[in-house]
């Protein structure tokens, strides 16, 4: 005689007529299901509903000290990479569910209802439907943040390197002379003929350098664009 063949659907649907779960037990189920997605939406609400919250009420012996930051600390490396912090509300994408679990998860921790979101994360994710390493903040008081989570893809490595130039006006100059030292320093000696070479590479430098602003300036102003140490909590373009 074979043996039938064992269906585990099956098991479950007898598991189940013998422990007993009547309706009543089921409605509490879909209760807390709805009492959980209810409390979801409403966590999405808060993240895209603008807030002036500056200070939540953590319980701060059970924050995580490696995930406390300082709003000076924020704006450094906002700076440094060109990032913004700015209203989570500003963000154009759907949070992943993950972030609502985490927010979800430190409301229950801390018995309190979280607010006043910030977002550090580069200009385009609040600009256009992209985003590249986000960071998720909530105010602890007195200019501290706490981060809530990091999702999407990490920054270039160069990234900080490449934005320099952006910084501030000082790092923009002494770009704009480093290039045209290297432009002068380029051309051949004979593309001066029989004049002093000294004199022309100056001469030359000066002309470059003239060229390289009136290309930055061109850039600035077409662009509408600004330096990082004044655009890191704006929500205007640059």
């Amino acid at each position: 005689m074979l043996l039938k063949p064992t269906d585990i659907r099956e098991k479950l649907i007898l598991k189940r007529q013998k422990t007993g779960i009547i309706s009543e037990q089921l409605a509490s189920v879909e209760k807390i299901l709805a009492e959980n997605e209810a409390k979801r939406s409403a966590i999405r609400k808060k993240l895209s509903s603008k807030n002036q919250n500056t200070e939540n009420a953590f319980v701060f012996d059970l924050l995580e000290t490696e995930n406390i930051f300082h709003i000076d600390q924020i704006k450094a490396i906002c700076i440094d990479y060109r990032l913004r912090f700015l209203d989570s509300h500003l963000y154009k994408v759907p949070f992943p569910e993950e972030v609502i679990t985490k927010i979800s998860h430190l409301e229950k921790r801390h018995h309190t209802t979280l607010s006043g979101f910030k977002l550090m994360a580069p200009s385009k994710v609040f600009q256009l439907k992209k985003y590249n390493d986000p960071i998720l903040f909530a105010p602890i008081g007195n200019d501290y943040y706490y981060l809530i989570h990091k999702w999407g893809n990490d920054l270039h490595p160069l990234r900080k390197w490449l934005v320099l130039p952006f910084r501030n006006l000082g790092w923009l100059l002494l770009t704009l002379v480093l290039i045209s030292v290297l432009c002068s320093m380029a051309l051949p000696d004979n593309f001066y003929g029989k004049a002093e070479p000294t004199t022309f590479r100056l001469i030359s430098f000066l002309f470059l350098f003239k060229y390289w602003c009136a290309i930055a300036i061109y850039f600035f102003v077409s662009k509408g664009k600004n330096f990082n140490v004044n655009i890191w909590n704006s929500n205007f373009g640059g």
